[in-house]
């Protein structure tokens, strides 16, 4: 395996080119993961294609460069186990262009594209895996079982996290809160006003606590106006008598 050390300057600034151009505009369901240090391992994440027994899966996977890259091929491995006829129990890939097919002028998006389209079309025929390729051509609906159920096991997308469980948390808080607090029934209520000096009032019938301690209601000006009326009738009527004496009975 090689190291940037032992890589052609040449080499490495093309794939310094090719890896900046797969950051910038990265393959449908393909995310490429950069060594900065050692361009010798390529690792990158796949994304299940739609439709297949891979769908909702990310599927790691790596190339490695031998020191005569690009005029050999790179070697490629699944570092996620998926059950598939082009790839072999311990991960490694069976493709033509990864083999016979290949030419040095062949990037590195050529080759992850590849990869990818074998999830969408394996081959059989040429298979790694040769449970996976039998039961492909005897039985594709186990097959796709299998498959998707490695799938849900190794290569499960991460759901993302939920703010439940730190709302639920402050919803605690909130209520261990409130039951420390100081119940209703002992929170102290505020005195009562005293009553007015002089003030005659007493418990009506029906009246409750809370009307024994209203402040007394003062008179009105009309109950002020008819006092003054009797008062001035009272004194007209003592005017009457003191200056028109009653007449005495004629015997």
């Amino acid at each position: 395996m090689a190291t940037n050390e032992n890589l052609p300057p040449n080499v490495i600034k093309q794939l310094a080119k090719e890896l900046k151009n797969l950051d910038e505009t990265p393959p449908e369901g393909i995310k490429v993961v950069v060594n900065d240090d050692d361009f010798s391992t390529i690792y990158a994440d796949i994304e299940g294609p739609a439709g297949t027994p891979y769908e909702n899966g990310i599927f790691r996977m790596k190339l490695l460069l031998s020191h005569d890259f690009p005029h050999s091929p790179p070697k490629g491995y699944f570092m996620t186990k998926i059950f598939h006829p082009n790839i072999a129990t311990n991960g490694e890939i069976c493709v033509n262009t990864l083999k016979k097919d290949w030419n040095p002028s062949l990037g590195l998006r050529h080759v992850l594209l590849v990869v990818r389209c074998l999830l969408i079309e394996p081959f059989p025929e040429s298979a790694l895996n040769e449970q996976a390729g039998k039961m492909l051509l005897e039985n594709y609906e186990e097959y796709a079982r299998l498959a998707r159920l490695y799938t849900g096991v190794h290569a499960l997308k991460p759901k993302p996290k939920s703010k439940t469980g730190a709302i639920s948390e402050s919803t605690t808080a909130l209520n261990v809160d409130q039951t420390k607090a100081v119940p209703s029934s002992k929170v102290p209520l505020p005195a009562a006003s005293a009553p007015l000096a002089g003030s005659t009032a007493s418990k009506a019938p029906g009246t409750n606590s809370q009307d024994q301690n209203a402040v007394a209601v003062l008179p009105t000006e009309a109950a002020v106006g008819g006092r003054r009326r009797r008062e001035r009738q009272r004194q007209y009527r003592r005017r009457q008598q003191r200056w028109f004496p009653p007449l005495q009975k004629v015997r």
